[in-house]
């Protein structure tokens, strides 16, 4: 009975040395998990952008086809209108 304390005390200490790396290693559970999330962050910022370029993408076509929003721009940024229109021009006073 006096050697089956210190051999179990061993074999204890082995699987504990055993289990370390497997938990806390390179390519442990935590380092797998970790990884994990950063997967899903990354796709979710694909996602985001993914959208993002559709909704460009869309302006873009819109530009080279559609003469409306050219229309639109030319109004809001360089303040065109068109013949027999009549623009006014609202200006508030300071109190």
């Amino acid at each position: 009975m006096k050697i089956m304390k210190p051999i179990t005390y061993t074999l204890l200490g082995l699987l504990l040395l055993l289990q370390y790396p497997l938990w806390f290693g390179g390519g442990g559970l935590l380092t797998l998990w970790r990884l994990h999330q950063e997967i899903s962050i990354q796709q979710e910022e694909n996602l985001r952008l993914k959208e993002r370029n559709q909704a460009l993408e869309a302006r873009v076509l819109n530009l080279k086809q559609g003469l409306d929003s050219i229309e639109e721009r030319a109004r809001i940024e360089l303040g065109m209108v068109k013949r027999g229109e009549t623009f006014y021009r609202i200006v508030e006073m300071p109190d």
